[in-house]
């Protein structure tokens, strides 16, 4: 399967171009090229797009693709997919009012260039401070005013996504951080999002670049490293239990990989598009020079010895432990203090 449905009409790429290497943080982004290398994963088949309102530029260079794309496909425009964020401010969340909420979605239908966002994914940093299930419940009600098309939320713990459902909010997506070196989704989330019918996305199945060749036998990096994503991934490398172990994970994964005639990071993908729950894999790309590395992983089967291989390692994992996003949670703790939690009124 290339696609799923994950509502009634409503249908997507399994592999999912991410967005947030386009933000900043992560080298030069030519714009011109972005918008050119959207329409080369269009071209190929992946057809949805993941965005947010905190990545400074993004939405708008989305906007600028689909305004160039339309006029020369107009037969396949309606199968293209654009899910952004909503994101409030920490120091917003306890004063956020519907105004706001409006407001916020208002400016990504227009920096996007639509009349309706296909789906927006929410997100609430503290659980302390109330008003989640409200702010939901707004969301909903622009979702039926035709300015949302679908409603997804991003980050969530198990308990909470949970308590949102229950109080029918029409949540079709979460999109959390899972993949060999994170499992943190498997188990309680997952059952979750399949007895109700939530896909789950992925993100971070190739640890931000960091499962790949280039890190195959290579030393342990120093700090600091070169971009966001590997100064984030490196920390979940450490708690999946240090270098020597992610190298053990590697050289696994590049056996299986010259078995299939495939990349290394093109079977981690497939292990995570696997997965109970799991709809979709954001594969977050600057370029599209990696694109056919990627699209590989919608052909490829695992075999049973293949899965047998990784669980052999994956079974030596220390972590990480927790529900999902716990560890972020703690703005004390090393995932946290990396975080940016204020990027809204900003942008």
């Amino acid at each position: 399967m290339t696609h799923v449905e994950l509502a009634p009409g409503y249908r997507i790429s399994r592999i999912i171009k991410g967005g947030w290497q386009l933000a900043g943080g992560h080298g030069a982004i030519e714009r011109a090229q972005a918008v050119a290398d959207m329409a080369a994963f269009a071209e190929a088949g992946i057809t949805t797009f993941d965005c947010a309102d905190i990545y400074a530029g993004v939405e708008e260079r989305i906007g600028d693709f689909l305004r160039q794309w339309r006029p020369s496909h107009q037969h396949a425009t309606e199968h293209v997919r654009v899910h952004t964020k909503f994101v409030p401010d920490l120091d917003a969340l306890a004063a956020l009012t519907a105004h706001e909420i409006r407001r916020t979605i208002d400016r990504s239908r227009e920096r996007l260039g639509v009349r309706t966002v296909d789906l927006v994914q929410f997100h609430w940093w503290d659980y302390a401070i109330p008003g989640v299930v409200e702010a939901a419940r707004y969301l909903a009600t622009l979702r039926e005013e035709g300015k949302i098309r679908q409603l997804g939320v991003t980050n969530f713990d198990t308990p909470h996504l949970a308590r949102l459902l229950d109080a029918g909010i029409p949540i079709i997506s979460h999109q959390v951080q899972y993949s060999l070196l994170d499992r943190r989704a498997a188990g309680d989330m997952a059952a979750l999002c399949a007895a109700r019918e939530v896909g789950i996305f992925a993100f971070g199945a190739v640890a931000g670049g960091f499962i790949s060749d280039r890190w195959l036998g290579a030393p342990e990096p120093s700090e600091p490293l070169e971009n966001r994503s590997l100064t984030k991934y490196k920390l979940v490398i450490d708690e999946f239990g240090g270098w020597a172990r992610f190298q053990s994970l590697l050289r696994t994964l590049a056996e299986i990989g010259d078995r299939h005639g495939v990349k290394l990071g093109t079977v981690a993908i497939r292990w995570v598009l696997d997965q109970p729950a799991v709809a979709a894999v954001i594969v977050g790309a600057r370029h599209a020079g990696h694109l056919d590395d990627t699209r590989r992983a919608l052909a490829l089967q695992l075999t049973d010895a293949d899965r047998t291989a990784i669980d052999d390692v994956l079974a030596l994992a220390t972590g990480p432990l927790g529900d999902v996003y716990d560890l972020e949670r703690d703005r004390e703790g090393a995932h946290g203090r990396i975080m940016r939690y204020n990027l809204n009124a900003a942008r």
